[in-house]
């Protein structure tokens, strides 16, 4: 196989991997699965991810899964000079790779994947009333945490560049509005800075389902 080729359509963590591909302008080739349905089963998907989760990225013959590993891939292998999702710097890379650990497991995994199964799909994980209230009061506390590292007047999360851990950031706070969780005011102003982000409507629109 040559060429990159994307799988899944439509969540807020296939929007990771399309931000990153356009951010970095990069041609590829997208196949339009979508999470809970009969086709992530199929024989030809299993082939490419047997885990049976979206996105998963084929560059060549290598295959790689989960959002965050593929931003940073990506992001590594074709940053250049005034478009990198990683800093070169040693200690601004510390900085990416903290931000990125604290949003994949503060604010996603343990807060708002938690609402996701309870409130979002109850059909399938059952009603969890009291993991839920705790899941919003640990977002609300680690968000209101985080908010202060904007206090200083930077553009976003790593200083005037837009970075990797920005598109992560975003699909956690575009997801916690659907749960009507409460953001920070600097948040909510980081959240307009990255709309004006020309990659930022060109990934939403790669990630809609055909």
């Amino acid at each position: 196989m040559s060429g990159i080729v994307l799988w899944g359509v439509g969540t807020s963590r296939t929007l990771r991997a399309h931000w990153a591909l356009q951010f970095l302008k990069l041609d590829y080739e997208t196949r339009p699965i979508r999470t809970r349905t009969p086709a992530m089963a199929e024989a030809e998907y299993q082939a490419v991810n047997p885990r049976g989760k979206v996105p998963t990225l084929q560059d060549g013959a290598y295959t790689l899964t989960e959002s965050a590993a593929i931003i940073a891939y990506l992001g590594e292998r074709y940053g250049a000079p005034g478009r990198r999702l990683i800093p070169v710097d040693l200690e601004a890379r510390g900085r990416y790779f903290e931000w990125m650990s604290f949003i994949s497991m503060e604010l996603d995994a343990t807060a708002l994947y938690v609402l996701r199964r309870h409130e979002g799909l109850p059909e399938i994980y059952g009603p969890a009333p009291d993991a839920s209230a705790v899941a919003r009061a640990y977002f609300t506390r680690m968000i209101g945490a985080a908010a202060p590292a904007l206090g200083d007047g930077r553009r976003f999360l790593l200083g005037d560049d837009f970075s990797g851990v920005d598109i992560l950031m975003t699909t956690c706070l575009d997801w916690s509005q659907r749960y009507d969780l409460e953001l920070p005011q600097l948040f909510a102003e980081y959240r307009a800075r990255v709309d004006a982000e020309p990659s930022t409507a060109l990934a939403l629109q790669a990630n809609q389902p055909q």
